[in-house]
């Protein structure tokens, strides 16, 4: 009776404590599941996204589906999946689908015949009947040539919220770029002096790009969203300086970019501004290579434009300065100029280009640092917010080459991307750049290497055999 009893008792608090340690185990993973964190553990935080897209994602007020036509085997899926899992920590709107060309014949054939997909890996953003797509080279940039394909550079934040970015507004805002100057080139593929690249990365950004003439349409299109003057090489006409000075003064949006050594004809307009733009080239020994190219030494971090730069340096090539001169008005409604790149301390702007060997001449040359680049405001009234007053906004550069297709990096993508957004009031895809990739490799001398083969080959069965060895020599005594 008494061992029935005590088996009861035993059986009794086993179960509990069963009972108990499954109470438990369910209480810390309901905890784990509502109060977590999360950390993005890769070295160059590939996964980690900007505030900008967390802004984007937390502001959709519709769902996106999101389907991802990709083969497992290749280099970018593992990086598209993590991506895209942040994204969908951060919106439970994005509807995302996998979809395996290899395997699921079907699905592949029904998703390619609804969406017309060609491409073997391509992902299909979608939102009302919006579609956009982006694709291996637009995602990341590879390289191949040594037989592996690896990652150079991963787009994959900036493709994707331009994408979400493009599927959700139902107007493409659109960009004119000015010609019959000797300006920059949309559809050159030279790398030199072309622009084709950046023209592809405003489209991907969800943007209407065409070419203007103005001699020959006398006006500017009432559609320009923003008007851009990238490296003209010609003086342009009275006529059309008075078109876009008064557009500009009508609430435009203009970028120049001003490369030294031309006179564009826009020099009066721009100082009417309070933009100065000098007949000099700007200098920096300490941040060159070859004496031609100055890297940006530091960015304004309290403006939008260059606020989220941080240390992505852009390359301008033999730059001229920009700076807030003494022509603006001094009324209320004065533009608002600010400063956005300079060169370092030891840079100076040489007023005579042609000088060999260039040196600083006290009293004639500017020391630095020196403004590359402002951007101007005018019309937007702090406070009065509810008003809703489009102001006037302008952004100058003291050179065109740092966004031509072979002057292109990171920094200068950024600093022009960020520019362009900010003319557009879209604040939500600012300052998105590609992160590098950081291919680790581990270097081994042949010394350590021997150690290496020697420790692991065979240093660690011989203490497997050594353990074991005096694990039957204690049983024998």
């Amino acid at each position: 009776m008494k061992t029935r009893r005590h088996r009861f008792w035993i059986g009794l608090n086993t179960g509990t404590a069963l009972i108990l340690a499954a109470v438990i185990v369910l209480m810390i993973n309901y905890l784990s599941y509502r109060h977590y964190y999360r950390t993005d553990w890769s070295r160059s935080q590939r996964y980690t996204l900007s505030p900008k897209t967390i802004s984007l994602l937390e502001s959709l007020k519709r769902p996106v589906n999101i389907t991802v036509f990709f083969q497992p085997s290749n280099v970018l899926y593992e990086d598209i999946h993590n991506l895209l899992r942040e994204y969908q920590f951060h919106s439970k709107l994005l509807n995302i689908h996998w979809v395996d060309p290899d395997r699921d014949i079907a699905m592949t054939e029904e998703m390619a015949a609804k969406y017309q997909v060609t491409d073997l890996n391509v992902v299909v953003f979608e939102c009302e009947g919006r579609t956009e797509y982006e694709r291996t080279d637009e995602i990341a940039q590879t390289d191949a040539s040594s037989g592996v394909e690896r990652i150079l550079a991963f787009r994959g934040e900036q493709s994707f919220s331009s994408a979400i970015q493009g599927v959700v507004q139902a107007l493409s805002p659109t960009v004119y770029f000015l010609t019959g100057h000797g300006e920059r080139d949309i559809d050159s593929f030279d790398r030199r002096k072309g622009f084709s690249a950046i023209r592809q990365m405003i489209e991907r950004d969800n943007a209407t790009v065409h070419k203007l003439e103005l001699s020959a349409e006398k006006q500017i299109p009432e559609d320009c969203d923003v008007l851009i003057i990238a490296g003209a090489s010609q003086r342009m006409s009275e006529a059309e300086a008075e078109l876009i000075s008064t557009w500009l003064n009508r609430n435009g949006r203009l970028m120049i970019l001003d490369d030294a050594g031309y006179t564009t004809g826009l020099e009066m307009m721009l100082r009417n501004w309070g933009v100065i733009v000098r007949n000099d080239i700007v200098l920096d020994p300490e941040r060159t290579m070859t004496g031609r190219e100055v890297f940006v030494s530091g960015y304004n971090t309290k403006h939008p434009i260059t606020g989220k730069l941080g240390t992505t340096a852009a390359i301008f090539h033999l730059p001229r300065s920009v700076e807030s001169g003494i022509g603006a008005s001094t009324g209320a409604d004065r533009p608002q100029i600010t400063p956005l790149a300079f060169s370092s301390d030891s840079s100076w702007s040489e007023s005579r280009p042609d000088q060999s060997p260039a040196k600083y001449d006290e009293g004639v040359d500017l020391r630095g640092p020196i403004s590359m680049a402002v951007a101007v405001e005018k019309g937007a009234t702090p406070g009065l917010l509810d008003m809703q007053i489009r102001p006037a906004r302008m952004v100058v550069f003291g050179d065109s080459g740092f966004v031509s297709n072979g002057g292109l990096t990171g920094g200068d993508t950024s600093l022009f991307m960020s520019s362009l957004n900010w003319l557009l009031s879209r604040e939500e895809l600012m300052a998105i750049a590609p992160k590098e990739a950081n291919d680790s490799r581990l270097k081994l001398a042949r010394s350590d290497t021997r150690v290496l083969f020697l420790s692991t080959v065979c240093g660690i069965p011989a203490l497997a055999a050594l353990f074991g060895i005096l694990l039957w020599l204690l049983r024998r005594k």
